[in-house]
């Protein structure tokens, strides 16, 4: 997650949409004020700064709900104010109402189907030892829902632009242009795309089950963004 005072800008990140290489890219424009959330692994070129501190919690225990307070208390506790998936719900309690009403807020979906298959091949790498197969993954909901993360709890979209990741550099170079934030049509990077060995259409590796099995567990965000297989 970014917020740049000098840019005026809000960066929510969501999983498996290129969110990695985006803030990359955005922390080398950044200014010595911005906040800039760490990443794990770390990056070069990437450089977290200011997202330790206080805020006033109460806002916040008052618009979400219980299963919320155990995990805003943790927060205090560490000082971590904002964090790298933070939901755009949580960053709007802990920035002032200026900062939140008049920054440009945005982040990026990309098709469930494509999504999840991208998010199983990182999984499998980096956490399962290439032991965990796509049935396991899906079985145990090891999923990327991202629509939490840029809607309220009457999930309202919070942002003013969702970006889709099919289209991203076209619409990246709109709302780069917009911030005042050099940019060639092309981020530079491609952040953790090395885990996807198989890169067949997502169409030609889904069972006709696994696809139904997505189609209901992302109903949200297909009807938000009118994805279909």
């Amino acid at each position: 997650m970014i917020i740049s005072h000098k840019h005026k800008f809000i960066f929510i990140k969501t999983l498996k949409t290129a969110g990695t290489s985006i803030e990359v890219f955005l922390s080398k424009h950044c200014g010595e004020d911005d906040i800039v959330t760490p990443i794990n692994p770390m990056i070069e070129g990437h450089n977290p700064c200011n997202y330790k501190g206080l805020w006033n919690p109460i806002n916040e225990l008052i618009q979400h709900n219980a299963i919320h307070f155990k995990t805003t208390f943790n927060d205090l506790k560490h000082r971590r104010k904002f964090y790298n998936h933070i939901s755009a719900s949580k960053v709007m309690c802990r920035v002032s109402n200026e900062i939140w009403n008049s920054y440009f807020k945005f982040c990026v979906e990309r098709n469930p189907w494509d999504k999840t298959l991208s998010h199983y091949h990182m999984l499998n790498t980096r956490w399962a030892g290439g032991d965990l197969t796509f049935d396991q993954c899906i079985e145990r909901k090891m999923l990327p829902i991202n629509y939490r993360n840029y809607t309220d709890k009457n999930d309202k979209i919070l942002v003013d632009e969702v970006l889709k990741y099919e289209f991203l550099n076209e619409g990246l170079s709109g709302i780069f242009k917009e911030l005042n934030i050099p940019f060639e049509g092309d981020l530079g990077i491609r952040a953790k795309s090395e885990y996807r060995k198989d890169r067949r259409p997502y169409q030609e590796v889904y069972t006709r089950k696994q696809k139904e099995f997505i189609e209901k567990a992302f109903s949200k965000e297909i009807e938000m963004h009118g994805y279909s297989f």
